[in-house]
């Protein structure tokens, strides 16, 4: 062969060669890789809270009769003893004077049985009628003492339906709707109002059996690690600005939904919270010496969840691990991958098991979501 000929094919070889470097460098991915790291963390599980009053009651009505007077408006703050409603007692006084009138009637014949049971009495002892005579006095006056106490109970009865025609504040609170308005005929049960004392709330939760066993071994073998103070987040997604404290747990754990519940109480100083409110409460809990990963950085396939690791030769493997908890923008990690290991941050859905790519550093921002 030509020399000439031999230089022309070993610069066409040198620059083919050159070309197929050039484009594979071009094709290949410069993609995040993160090295995983251990680090002590605090993590908030959210759980719906339904938020009742400390002391919340139905107002009604313990007679029947017609509504007079409302004293409180809708909303207002009342105090323990306050008056609110007033029905009309006329016919509660008229039953009241007759019950008092048939008293005073027991109790005159009561007394005027007993001077007969002394007059029959002097004149057993003198042998002028049988002793028998005196027994029937004596048991007449026994029915008489029975009349009296009947009489005392109705008039007893007829001042008692008489208070309740004057309905007072139990406690503290604040005045729920009033559906009625003055001159309504009202029977006897009928729903006046509700008050409720917001001063302190309830926040009732249910934990599943399986993480209330997690958190009752927690508090007993390290009780730092899990505390009782909660955390709120209304439904407009603001916190709530005080914090509460887990007061009770019930005693039986609900067999439809397999979960039970706790209740927390929170400072209401504002009056923010309402009864019948609704938010998400927060629970902490410390981990320590954990493995997180980004959320971006993980797929599931059948109910199982992955990473691309990255070897040292930049080559990605499709890794299954398992985790620990799964929250809003990364996962805790329970086995599967160790401090060390390299994996592909972001860019997933891009890259395919065995493909080489260009590592580089997470950008800045993405490893500040991380802290």
């Amino acid at each position: 062969m030509p020399l000439l000929a031999i230089i022309t094919a070993i610069y066409v070889t040198g620059c083919t060669s050159k070309a197929q470097t050039a484009q594979e460098t071009a094709d290949t991915l410069q993609l995040p890789v993160l090295t995983l790291s251990t680090r002590d963390t605090v993590i908030q599980k959210p759980y719906v809270a339904d938020i009742q009053a400390f002391k919340n009651i139905e107002i009604r009505s313990r007679v029947r009769g017609f509504l007079e007077k409302i004293y409180a408006d809708e909303g207002a703050t009342v105090k323990r003893g306050q008056l609110l409603f007033k029905l009309n007692d006329q016919e509660f006084k008229v039953n009241l004077t007759k019950a008092k009138a048939a008293l005073s009637n027991a109790t005159a014949d009561a007394k005027a049985t007993a001077l007969e049971v002394d007059r029959v009495k002097l004149l057993v002892d003198k042998k002028v009628i049988s002793k028998s005579e005196l027994e029937v006095a004596q048991s007449k006056l026994s029915a008489d003492k029975a009349t009296i106490e009947e009489a005392q109970s109705m008039v007893q009865s007829a001042e008692d339906q008489l208070a309740y025609t004057y309905i007072h504040a139990p406690f503290d609170g604040i005045i729920d709707r009033i559906p009625l308005k003055s001159g309504s005929l009202i029977d006897e049960g009928t729903l006046l109002t509700s008050l409720s004392d917001i001063s302190s709330m309830y926040a009732y939760f249910s934990f599943p059996e399986n993480e209330y066993l997690q958190y009752v071994r927690k508090r007993k073998t390290a009780p730092g690690k899990t505390s009782d103070k909660v955390k709120l987040v209304l439904a407009d997604g603001l916190d709530f600005p005080y914090e509460g404290e887990i007061e009770t747990v019930e005693a039986e754990i609900d067999q439809k939904t397999g979960s039970i519940n706790f209740r927390a109480r929170f400072p209401n100083p504002q009056n923010l919270l309402k009864h019948g409110a609704t938010g998400k409460l927060y629970i902490s809990t410390k981990a320590d010496n954990v493995i997180m990963i980004p959320q971006q950085s993980v797929f599931d396939i059948q109910d199982k969840s992955y990473v691309y690791t990255v070897d040292q030769s930049n080559k990605l493997h499709m890794h299954a691990f398992t985790t620990q908890s799964r929250l809003s923008t990364w996962y805790i990690v329970k086995d599967g991958l160790k401090a060390g290991d390299r994996i592909l941050m972001e860019g997933t859905q891009n890259v395919h098991d065995g493909m080489t790519i260009v590592p580089k550093k997470p950008a800045k921002d993405s490893m500040l979501a991380m802290k």
